[in-house]
């Protein structure tokens, strides 16, 4: 900084600061050197990734776990190629983070330079903003804007992009403010008539979803499920919004959901939909609402409401705001619906009891050892991939929490384990991830033993993509390919690092794994080496083929 005032990375990072950005998660690049300049001596943790998908996956961890918005830092071209993954995985999981990369200068734009993109065409139909700053001036504007964006109606992604010679250039622009988010709220009419709805209905079924729920959002959907005596379902990996206890908690309509929930959502003459889109894995395929129900549907994003299905009642409002002001309409002392909600209830009980799959090391047994030893406030990260039916059926949440990339992107576990852990790391971080998602991402144990993160990685090992193969053997049976896996020694190579590793091939052997992994005090690698045949808690893959 000069007497002509701040340079463009001077502006960017006092706006991060203002914003009350704690860590920002980058791969260094050449093109946004003056925001490097402006971090050294920011109260600001810069954390250094080994690959930019890597770091937003971090990035977007870390903001699932907070509700504040997480940035990213990447260099053009390249840098900004990779870092797509984590773009699309926050539009999709509607997680609030800013993507600010370092872009080709203004006085080479257009003609092709090197690494050229024109990244606000690329990421438009990815992300909630996408534009380029092409006057000093309008930066910190820009700024305001790109944070405001995240967080307001339906969070997500913005993508920035910051010419290097803007970033060097020196003006004295007014400090950027920091904006408030744009939360629509219910009027007290739709309030009342959602509570009409409600009360004429037999057999309901309330589902919440979304993002960006608060700590008091998340206690009064407990409350107000209780209060209703309602059962209670969630979409896809967002089990961790209501207690696994919850007495109408009744499981998830995710990848294989319990045959009886599924069921029973086929049923309910009315579904009260609080925070979730309602997408293609949670309607199982576009199959609810089924023709006859009625459905409130409450969610932030407007654009959303009437997009894929009619509602009822449509309200526009944060799925939070709703429920905390829904506590005020009377509940009927004995709803109709008392036998329901206890049905449903007691099939979760009965399908979430971890049991015993099979193989040399049973993955469900070793739910049922990881429930009895996990820590309530133990955070789970879960990647793509078969193997994840087990945490996911078998392991409470709740005051556990889990993150995991509801669009289903491989490699998500690792790096999102790394930044929960960096975020929380006086608590237990655990990333199950599969032999395929834990070579597209792993490099980032070097970022974990770096900046002495210490998640516990369990890597299910059957040596293929599990699921990909599942499905070959269903539509092609006999006839396999590109999915048969060459794995390295996991636990070997987990040491190379500097990390904790073994290898479990035995489901006694796993206990005592577990707990020498919980008290090293830096990151570990289990090797869990399982039987392939066993492609599900519920499938095996010898009885998928056909008989000769």
């Amino acid at each position: 900084m000069t007497k002509k005032g701040r340079t463009g990375g001077h502006i960017v990072t006092e706006h991060l600061l203002r914003q009350g950005v704690e860590r920002v998660f980058c791969v260094p690049g050449e093109s946004y050197l003056p925001i490097l300049d402006a971090l050294y001596r920011k109260k600001i943790k810069t954390i250094v990734c080994r690959q930019e998908g890597g770091a937003a996956f971090m990035a977007e961890a870390q903001a699932k776990l907070t509700g504040k918005t997480g940035v990213v830092l990447a260099t053009r071209g390249p840098g900004a190629a990779n870092a797509v993954i984590g773009i699309h995985t926050a539009m999709q999981d509607s997680t609030p983070l800013i993507l600010l990369l370092g872009d080709v200068g203004r006085d080479f734009y257009g003609r092709e330079a090197f690494q050229e993109v024109d990244f606000a065409a690329m990421f438009a139909p990815l992300c909630k903003w996408a534009a380029r700053v092409e006057d000093i001036a309008h930066l910190p504007s820009m700024l305001e804007h790109a944070f405001q964006q995240a967080v307001s109606d339906r969070p997500g992604p913005v993508v920035l992009a910051l010419p290097e010679d803007l970033l060097r250039e020196e003006a004295a622009p007014p400090k950027a403010k920091v904006l408030p988010a744009f939360r629509p709220q219910a009027s007290r009419d739709q309030l009342d008539a959602a509570a009409v709805l409600l009360k004429r209905a037999k057999r309901p079924l309330l589902i919440a979803g979304g993002s960006q729920w608060t700590e008091e959002g998340r206690a009064a959907l407990d409350l107000l499920a209780r209060k209703w005596k309602l059962p209670i379902a969630v979409p896809f990996r967002r089990q961790d919004l209501i207690s696994g206890q919850h007495p109408g908690f009744a499981g998830d309509l995710g990848i294989g959901p319990d045959p009886q929930l599924l069921k029973a959502a086929m049923e309910a003459d009315l579904l009260f939909l609080l925070g979730t889109r309602l997408g293609e894995i949670a309607s199982q395929g576009y199959r609810l609402p089924v023709a006859g129900q009625t459905v409130i549907h409450v969610h932030a994003g407007a654009g959303e409401l009437g997009k894929v299905f009619h509602a009822d009642l449509a309200i526009n409002a944060t799925p939070d705001s709703f429920v905390q002001a829904f506590l005020e309409p009377s509940a009927p002392a004995k709803p109709a619906w008392s036998a329901w909600t206890k049905q449903l209830r007691q099939a979760r009980q009965e399908w979430s009891k971890p049991q015993p799959t099979g193989g040399t090391l049973d993955a469900g047994l070793v739910m049922e050892t990881l429930e009895r030893l996990l820590p309530d406030d133990a955070i789970l990260t879960v990647d793509a991939g078969n193997f994840a039916g087990w945490p996911q059926r078998f392991l409470t949440f709740g005051s556990r929490r889990l993150l995991g990339p509801t669009c289903g992107a491989m490699g998500y576990s690792i790096p999102a384990a790394v930044g929960a852990s960096l975020q929380e790391p006086d608590r237990t971080v655990v990333s199950f991830v599969g032999d395929g998602g834990a070579l597209m991402t792993g490099q980032e144990l070097a970022t974990a033993i770096q900046h002495k993160a210490k998640p516990i990685i369990l890597i299910f090992d059957n040596g293929m993509f599990g699921t990909i193969r599942m499905h070959q053997e269903a539509r092609y049976p006999g006839r396999v390919v590109a999915t048969d896996l060459q794995n390295p020694d996991f636990a070997s190579w987990a040491e190379s690092f500097g990390a904790f590793g073994q290898t479990v091939t035995k489901t006694k052997d796993f206990e005592p794994a577990f707990k020498r992994a919980m008290a090293c005090g830096k990151a570990t690698v289990l090797h869990l080496k399982t039987d392939p045949d066993i492609i599900t808690p519920r499938m095996r893959l010898t009885k998928m083929k056909p008989k000769p």
